[in-house]
């Protein structure tokens, strides 16, 4: 059953809201000042709270705001009961986070359809946020022991052979194979910190409570950081003359490890699905309030549909292709960047290019 929580200090108009909400079949929880009403609800979690403004003690602002900095109360719908309202307490009650008012004197039928157009836009949302994190479940369930048997394979593989053959290897075979353990290994590594960090990034995006991301801080020379990721993903492939610079900085409000992050797999995916021989460009500016970081490779592409399809667990065209990853690359880097109110856009021609788009809030000094 539905639980409502209304707070109101005149007795007559909360035991009218009572029982309406009573005979339509709603549990209702009442209270007669704003301190009782906060207590109900970190006691009870209701489904929606309907709150007058002016009450002694504690008024609906000091009620809403306490309620809203609470992260187990935070995302409960809240809705102001006032008998006026001007556009100075609207505009502080929705800053507050205020989904809606309800202005006395108010009809049965006005306080109902406030209350179940609030709980339908709740429902809507819980069925959302359910439907993203059975997606990523299923997606994990179906992605990962593909994605981590495969290096794991390697490990266990060469392994074996040092093992059962270690008096008969030379120092050359030992050195070759002790390699492709270690690239295995460290490939398997970042598998499981993608896999992790994509989680937190699902968890951040649907309640940041729980979502153990640091979204605070600043990177004050992001451009050099893009060229000596940059330089260093060339080395591992030995095409440091593919690469095409063309970088300014500019300070940029996000954090120096998760702007690694992001640069990181933007830089990986362009090595990854271009060939040898091709360039790849990247180049930087600042752009009124924002820094503007783009990176071109001339490798298989993406149509229109796969860049607008765009998620975890998915990597196009697998079986046709031999490059390893679980495609979590650009959704890590956008959702990234989408937390730290940037943008990632991606410009396309399968055969021919792909551009990524990066843009980054500035920071003010």
């Amino acid at each position: 059953m539905t639980t409502v929580l209304v707070i109101e200090d005149e007795t007559s108009i909360l035991e009218n809201i009572v029982e309406i909400l009573q005979f339509h079949r709603f549990n209702v929880l009442g209270a007669g000042d704003g301190r009782t009403g906060v207590e109900l609800a970190r006691q009870h979690f209701p489904d929606l709270i309907i709150c007058d403004i002016m009450m002694p003690i504690l008024d609906g602002y000091g009620v809403l705001l306490q309620l809203s900095t609470d992260p187990l109360t935070a995302a409960i719908p809240f809705i102001f009961l006032t008998a006026k309202i001007g556009r100075s307490d609207m505009r502080r009650g929705m800053e507050l986070g205020a989904d809606d008012y309800i202005t006395k004197p108010f009809s049965a039928q006005e306080l109902l359809a406030a209350v179940n157009a609030r709980l339908d836009k709740q429902e809507t949302l819980h069925n959302k946020h359910h439907q993203q994190m059975e997606n990523l479940r299923h997606g994990i369930v179906h992605a990962m022991p593909h994605e981590f048997r495969t290096p794991l394979t390697g490990i266990i593989g060469y392994a074996s052979i040092i093992h059962e053959d270690i008096d008969t290897l030379g120092t050359g075979e030992l050195r070759d194979m002790s390699k492709r353990i270690l690239e295995a290994a460290n490939r398997l590594h970042r598998q499981i910190e993608n896999y992790l960090l994509y989680a937190q990034l699902e968890l951040a995006k649907v309640d940041p409570s729980r979502g153990d991301v640091t979204m605070e801080g600043e990177t004050t020379a992001p451009a050099k950081i893009t060229q000596d990721l940059a330089l260093q993903r060339a080395s591992d492939d030995a095409r440091e003359s593919d690469l095409r610079f063309g970088l300014v900085d500019a300070p940029v409000r996000i954090a120096e490890m998760n702007l690694q992050r992001v640069i990181r797999e933007l830089i990986d995916n362009a090595f990854k699905f271009s060939p040898s021989g091709t360039p790849v460009e990247i180049i930087s500016s600042p752009n009124g309030s924002t820094w503007m970081l783009s990176i071109t490779d001339h490798g298989r592409g993406m149509t229109a549909d796969q860049i607008a399809n765009i998620g975890a667990y998915i990597q196009f065209q697998r079986k046709l292709y031999e490059q390893q990853g679980s495609g979590l690359g650009l959704a890590i880097a956008g959702r990234l960047a989408g937390l730290h109110r940037g943008q990632l856009e991606i410009d396309s021609r399968p055969g021919k290019y792909t551009t990524v788009n990066l843009a980054l809030p500035i920071a003010q000094a």
